[in-house]
């Protein structure tokens, strides 16, 4: 059971070489990593490359070096409500690529974990939030497999529950977690940057808990913020000592239109010990 992709030809090249051929092309233009710590998860975009993919390649350079076997992507439900989390139940996903391996393991452990939850397709049908990093993961970390996400609603009881599992059923493993999400949606360039601002400085806190209040009261707002709160505060339980966002942009700085924008950001969650 494979789940095929939905957005490739529109939020990405359907052509195999035009694909790995644009996605080498962003990577390359990401500076050597300096940091020093492992990098555990990450924060990027999932809009439609043009868009966003310079951002996400940001994040997506600093994975190189991963010991990683299983990426643990967070994402999301654009187009379906349900309670909980859905984990994809099939084997794999699919992208002009070719196919990424479900680890079947740690979804098997992850559902026994608790009731909210579930192995199934909700979620996953027809949602681009996963899908547009399948690519990138392709090309910096090959052969790995996935645990693909999809929360259901986001509401805080949700967010920090998963990231509790997520803790307890990842520790010790060679996983790196990677959150997707948009930041704010049709304001104008300069409001947009002022709500973005606000997530970006949550994270460089690394403070999952103050973002969870901050989108809860509408002082900002993300597509993905229940998966950033939720992968925040795994990675806080693993071991991540430091959260940096690496770049910002929305979509008025490639299209010119100011007038409603989308905001992206990359960021990436690290365990640094200090000396």
């Amino acid at each position: 059971m494979i789940r095929k992709p939905v957005v490739a030809g529109m939020f990405y090249p359907g052509s195999p070489a035009q694909l790995w051929s644009d996605v080498r092309a962003m990577l390359a233009e990401i500076p050597g990593r300096t940091g020093a710590g492992k990098v555990i998860a990450a924060i990027v975009p999932h809009a439609g490359y043009v868009y966003s993919g310079k951002t996400a390649a940001a994040a997506y350079a600093a994975l190189r070096q991963s010991d990683a076997e299983t990426i643990v992507i967070v994402s999301p439900s654009h187009r379906e409500y349900f309670f909980g989390a859905s984990i994809y139940e099939g084997d794999a996903y699919e992208t002009p690529l070719g196919i990424i391996e479900i680890d079947t393991v740690l979804r098997s452990r992850l559902v026994k974990s608790d009731e909210h939850i579930v192995s199934g397709v909700e979620g996953h049908r027809a949602e681009h939030a996963i899908e547009v990093q399948l690519p990138f993961l392709q090309e910096v970390l090959p052969g790995k497999k996935i645990l693909p996400i999809v929360m259901g609603d986001q509401r805080r009881q949700l967010c920090f529950l998963l990231a509790q599992k997520l803790a307890e059923c990842l520790k010790g493993k060679p996983v790196v977690m990677i959150a997707s999400s948009d930041l704010s949606h049709f304001y104008r360039y300069e409001v947009a940057e002022q709500l973005d601002q606000i997530v970006i400085d949550d994270i460089n806190q690394f403070d999952y808990e103050k973002l969870m209040n901050d989108l809860e009261s509408e002082k900002t707002e993300a597509c993905g913020g229940g998966p950033i709160v939720a992968v925040l505060m795994a990675a806080g339980q693993l071991g991540g000592t430091k959260a940096s966002v690496l770049a910002h942009c929305n979509s008025g700085d490639v299209t010119g239109d100011r007038e409603g924008v989308v905001g992206y950001m990359a960021a990436i969650v690290e365990s640094v010990v200090v000396h």
